[in-house]
C-alpha cells in the first residue's frame, strides 16, 4: 500500500521521569526532543510528481517551505520521512523564524527561504520505494534509514536525528544539550514498535527548572484563584507577561487567596487582553492584582525571546523575594496574549 497524506504521525505523552525499561515495546531509545514543527516529507512514487510536505495537523505546507521541496530533488522516490522543521539564526534555533517561514505567504516565502533557510531532523520513516513500513518494529526502520542517508549521501539541510539506547548518556543529552534554545528534553520509543499513526505511543521527558516570576494577574477570583499570569519587569521597568500558569492546586489556592491584594488604579496591565493561550484569539478573563507577590515556578525551556509557550507550574511563593530581585524579563516584545 502506498501512503498518501494525510498521514497523522505518531505522538508521544509526557512523563516527568525516565520511564522502566518495560514501558515499551523493545529496548527504549533516546532521541533529543526538538522544538521545532512537527512534520511528514512526501517525495513522489515515480516523476513526474510532486513534493509533499505536511504538516502535524494534515495540512499540506510545502508552498512555504520551497527550499526543502527543491532539496528533495535529492530524495530518492516513494519516501517517507518524519522529522521536525527548524530554521537557525546564528548559532541557535530560532521558533520565532520558523513561525514566520511557517506562516509566509506570497512574496515573502522566497525571501524568507534565502534569509532563513529550513532544516529538516528525520527521526523516522514511514515508506521507502514505495512500500510503507508501518508494522515494521522501529529498530528495522531505523537501520533502513541510516541506510538511505549513507546510499544517497544526504546532508544538509537533511540531518539524521541522533539516537541512543545508552541510558547514562540520555540523561547527559537531557542537561546538557538543552542549554541549547530550540532543544527541549527527550523523546523516546522501543525498538519493537510499530508505527502507530495518532496514538500517543512514544514518551516524551522535558527539560524542567525553576525559576522566579511576578504574579500580575489571576484567573478565577482573589478568594479562588484557578491560574497565575506570571510577569517580569523589563529594563525600562514594564512589567511584561511571560507565562501563565496551569490549574492551581486546592492547597495553592487557599495560601494564595489569603496574599493576594486587588489592584490598584495605575496598574502596568490596565486594558491589557489577555487569551486562552499565547497567540490564540479567545478571550481570557483575569482579574488584576498588585504585582508585588513572587512566585516560584516550574518550567520546560520552550522561550521565544524570554516568554514562555508553555504553562508553568505553580511551586510556592517565595516571601523572602521582592519583584526587584527577579531576572529582568530579557529581550523581545509582549507575547500575543498581552
Amino acid at each position: 500500500m502506498v501512503l498518501q497524506p494525510p498521514v497523522e504521525p505518531m505522538l508521544a505523552q509526557a512523563r516527568d521521569q525516565m520511564p522502566p525499561p518495560s514501558a515499551l515495546p523493545g529496548e527504549p531509545l533516546f532521541q533529543p526532543k526538538w522544538d521545532g514543527f512537527r512534520a511528514l516529507v512526501f517525495t513522489p512514487c515515480s516523476a513526474p510528481g510532486p513534493v509533499l510536505i505536511q504538516s502535524r495537523r494534515g495540512t499540506l505546507i510545502q508552498a512555504r517551505f520551497p527550499d526543502l521541496v527543491h532539496a528533495a530533488a535529492e530524495l530518492p522516490k516513494g519516501l517517507i520521512l518524519d522529522g521536525e522543521l527548524l530554521v537557525w539564526a546564528g548559532e541557535h534555533l530560532s521558533f520565532e523564524a520558523l513561525q514566520r517561514r511557517a506562516a509566509s505567504h506570497g512574496r515573502p516565502v522566497a525571501r524568507l527561504a534565502e534569509q532563513t533557510p529550513a532544516h529538516f531532523v528525520v527521526f523516522d520513516v514511514l515508506q521507502i520505494d514505495g512500500h510503507e513500513s508501518l508494522r515494521t518494529p522501529y529498530a528495522q526502520r531505523r537501520a533502513r534509514l541510516e541506510t538511505v542517508f549513507a546510499k544517497h549521501h544526504l546532508a544538509d539541510p537533511w540531518t539524521l536525528c541522533p539516537e541512543t539506547g545508552d541510558v547514562i548518556l540520555a540523561r547527559e543529552w537531557l542537561m546538557s544539550w538543552t542549554e541549547v534554545p530550540g532543544i527541549e528534553g527527550l523523546i523516546i520509543r522501543g525498538s519493537q514498535q510499530r508505527y502507530l499513526s495518532g496514538a500517543r505511543a512514544l514518551i516524551k521527558i522535558r527539560r524542567r527548572d525553576t525559576t522566579e516570576c511576578i504574579i500580575g494577574a489571576v484567573t478565577g477570583t482573589l478568594r479562588r484563584p484557578q491560574s497565575l499570569v506570571l510577569g517580569r519587569y523589563d529594563r525600562g521597568g514594564i512589567l511584561r507577561a511571560v507565562a501563565r500558569s496551569t490549574q492551581l492546586q486546592p492547597r495553592h489556592v487557599w495560601h494564595l487567596a489569603d496574599q493576594l491584594t486587588a489592584a490598584k488604579r495605575g496598574h502596568p496591565w490596565e486594558g491589557v487582553r489577555f487569551t486562552t493561550t499565547w497567540g490564540s484569539r479567545t478571550p481570557l478573563e483575569v482579574v488584576l492584582v498588585e504585582p508585588e507577590l513572587v512566585a516560584e515556578v516550574d518550567v520546560d525551556t520552550a522561550q521565544d525571546r524570554g516568554v514562555w509557550r508553555h504553562p508553568a507550574r505553580y511551586v510556592r511563593l517565595r516571601e523572602d523575594m521582592a519583584p526587584g530581585d527577579v531576572v529582568a524579563f530579557g529581550q523581545g516584545a509582549v507575547p500575543a496574549a498581552g
